[in-house]
């Protein structure tokens, strides 16, 4: 019992360096997923039939294939087919941004569709070109009903990040790894990894739930 405690004693510094890197991912993949999503989700509602198909298949792509997949398909073939010389911790990025993108079009094309076609209508009715309307009016709505979604997205891809170890990424999984294999003692080193995965899930989802109290619309939902 004293060998594990000074074990995760000693190691704790280097694992908590791993959860800087896995912040890193986390927030660089949602910000992606977020900057693609959003107008992914009103090409989806609002655009024609073409724009909404070729949306259709990318969601469809991202969602269909595991993680694990993805991250091969990208930093193995295509990344390398076409001789882009990406370091493992971009790369994951932008897998996980790209896969984030396909989820979170989701969570804003519910959250667009929930607001009522009558406040579109009356913004048209009152000479606002359409896309005036979506930014305005539509958006700002569907944003803040779409944080408790989002909120769940930032706890999955949290734990997706682990996956990133199978590329080499220098996360708090990998770390754990390497600690567990050169001391023979796995037991306390993936103990404290799942503690540290436990505090940021914790504290990013309390984050959010703290914004989404701060920007809901007065009236809507019920008080926590």
């Amino acid at each position: 019992m004293r060998e594990n405690i000074m074990l995760i004693y000693q190691t704790y510094p280097y694992l908590i360096n791993g959860s800087l890197i896995t912040i890193g991912l986390v927030c660089g993949a949602l910000g992606l997923g977020f900057v693609l999503g959003v107008p992914m989700a009103v090409g989806q509602v609002y655009g024609n039939k073409f724009i909404s198909g070729v949306i259709s298949l990318y969601v469809w792509f991202f969602r269909g294939l595991p993680v694990l997949v993805l991250l091969f398909l990208f930093y193995f073939g295509l990344f390398t087919l076409i001789q882009l010389n990406l370091s493992a911790f971009t790369s994951a990025i932008l897998v996980l941004g790209l896969r984030s993108a396909a989820y979170q079009s989701q969570i804003f094309r519910g959250s667009i569709k929930s607001i009522g076609e009558g406040q579109m209508l009356a913004a048209l009715s009152l000479g606002m070109k359409k896309y005036t309307a979506i930014f305005n009016i539509i958006l700002p709505q569907a944003l803040r009903i779409s944080i408790p979604g989002w909120s769940n997205e930032y706890a999955i891809l949290l734990k997706d990040s682990a996956i990133t170890y199978a590329i080499g990424v220098m996360e708090i999984l990998t770390r754990a790894n390497f600690v567990a294999t050169r001391t023979y003692q796995p037991m306390p080193v993936y103990f404290l990894a799942g503690i540290i995965f436990i505090i940021l899930t914790y504290g990013g989802v309390k984050l959010l739930n703290i914004l989404e109290n701060r920007v809901k619309t007065p009236g809507y939902g019920e008080e926590r």
